[in-house]
């Protein structure tokens, strides 16, 4: 089992979303955890005005978005989210994709264990 964590721009979430749902759907469906985040990378803030001075942002709003899969799904979902979160020419800010181990999972309902509680 993995933890995919992916950062991407918040406009490219509903495509993100719709190519997870079109590599991932296990028959019912798949589970995501969404969040806006705010960080900094490469990709500057923009530009504001305050009293007639500009002032960078330090930080850039972005949306992450977090998945449990088992290890088959793991690349499925990588190129999913490639596909959908990357700009037209691949822009700075476009994101990052992260992929953790994952240790146990379980479902709380249920108290079921492991691949079958994602």
């Amino acid at each position: 089992m993995k933890l995919i964590i992916a950062v991407i721009r918040p406009e490219k979430l509903d495509a993100v979303q719709s190519a997870l749902q079109g590599a991932l759907d296990e028959g019912d469906g798949y589970r995501v955890t969404v969040q806006t985040v705010d960080g900094h990378g490469r990709q500057a803030g923009e530009v504001e005005y305050f009293r007639g001075q500009p002032v960078r942002q330090r930080l850039v709003q972005k949306t992450q978005i977090t998945i449990g899969v088992n290890d088959k799904y793991v690349e499925p979902a990588i190129q999913a989210i490639l596909s959908a979160a990357k700009t037209d020419k691949g822009e700075i800010g476009d994101g990052k994709i992260f992929v953790l181990p994952l240790e146990e999972c379980i479902r709380i309902r249920t108290g079921e264990r492991g691949g079958s509680a994602i």
